[in-house]
């Protein structure tokens, strides 16, 4: 089974999807019956993991509950070599954005903000601004600081 996979693996790596099912398998060729039984509840049934590609490849096999670890094991290693090539690479660029802007951030919260321009007349409109500024700057540099002390009271916590 798995070398079938590995292979229609192999013939889908350029172009292709490949669909794979687990499914728990209670037909036992006879036909089934309702019982409430407690102990049939209790009862291991195997497994049927099937794969195909949607055109000529379907295969199937039964894993038996005591090999499932052991089957599950094989078939994670086989997925992730076939699977990590197919992975989109990390965006670079977006991560280093996202860290020059987050220092960005912080150095603009570090800075203090200076309020200048006059109370009356030209420079009015700007002299308010940065005092909105200015406050809305303490209100975040006193969110931060709380956020700060809950992650170390929390670190204290769970050591």
């Amino acid at each position: 089974f798995f070398k079938q996979l590995a292979a229609l693996f192999e013939a889908s790596k350029d172009k292709g999807s490949v669909w794979l099912t687990h499914k728990r398998l209670t037909y036992d060729g006879d036909d089934a019956t309702m019982t409430s039984d407690s102990a049939a509840d209790s009862t291991e049934y195997p497994c049927l993991v099937r794969a195909t590609n949607g055109k000529e490849a379907n295969f199937s096999t039964r894993v038996e509950p005591g090999e499932l670890d052991k089957f599950h094991a094989e078939y994670g290693t086989l997925m992730k070599a076939s699977m990590s090539p197919l992975l989109r690479k990390r965006d670079k660029k977006r991560e280093r954005q996202r860290v020059e802007e987050t220092t960005r951030r912080k150095k603009r919260l570090a800075e203090d903000v200076v309020v200048e321009g006059a109370k009356r007349g030209n420079g009015r409109r700007k002299r308010q601004r940065l005092l909105k500024r200015a406050v809305l700057q303490e209100e975040q540099r006193k969110r931060v600081h709380e956020r700060e002390e809950a992650r170390i009271n929390k670190a204290k916590a769970l050591s």
